[in-house]
């Protein structure tokens, strides 16, 4: 059985909410569980959209911004459209993230770090087995989106990277 197989078979009992499942073959055990035994799983709940009826009209009131306002408010569609820029690096696969190979080692890549087609970003631990994780893009690291030893989900953003 090949990592795609396995990154499909995960997906798919994510999909269909399995706690777990096992597949036997003459040479491979390969069990699939989505929470840890006696260790409650955690959900993340999105809010559903509905839709609202039709608002009365409402009554137009003309304000005026501080100038503290208004620049605030520059700043803001600055940083919007800089991150509009950026590419989002995403996880691979469903597992733990670790910025570096060790406990004692540095960290791979660190915020304003220039990395190329290949360099190893993170390392990412999914079913005891540890995986670099290489980059796709020529870049700059701006931002590092999650945690040390935190969860990751398939298609979650890791990084911000700006093209050089």
């Amino acid at each position: 059985m090949e990592l795609k197989d396995i990154q499909e078979l995960i997906k798919q009992v994510n999909k269909l909410n399995l706690a777990e499942v096992t597949i036997e073959k003459k040479d491979l055990k390969l069990t699939i569980r989505t929470h840890e035994p006696g260790v409650p799983a955690t959900y993340t709940v999105m809010p559903q959209q509905t839709l609202q009826p039709a608002a009365p009209q409402p009554i137009a009131i003309q304000t005026t911004a501080t100038p503290q306002q208004t620049a605030a408010a520059a700043e803001a569609k600055a940083a919007s459209t800089a991150e509009a820029n950026l590419i989002p690096i995403k996880s691979p696969m469903i597992g733990t993230f670790y910025r570096s190979s060790g406990p004692d080692k540095p960290a791979c890549v660190n915020i304003g770090d220039e990395i190329k087609v290949g360099s190893v970003l993170c390392i990412i631990e999914a079913m005891k087995l540890f995986n670099e994780i290489e980059s796709e893009q020529t870049g700059r690291i701006v931002k590092i989106l999650v945690e040390n030893a935190k969860p990751v989900e398939y298609d979650q953003p890791l990084f911000l990277v700006e093209p050089i």
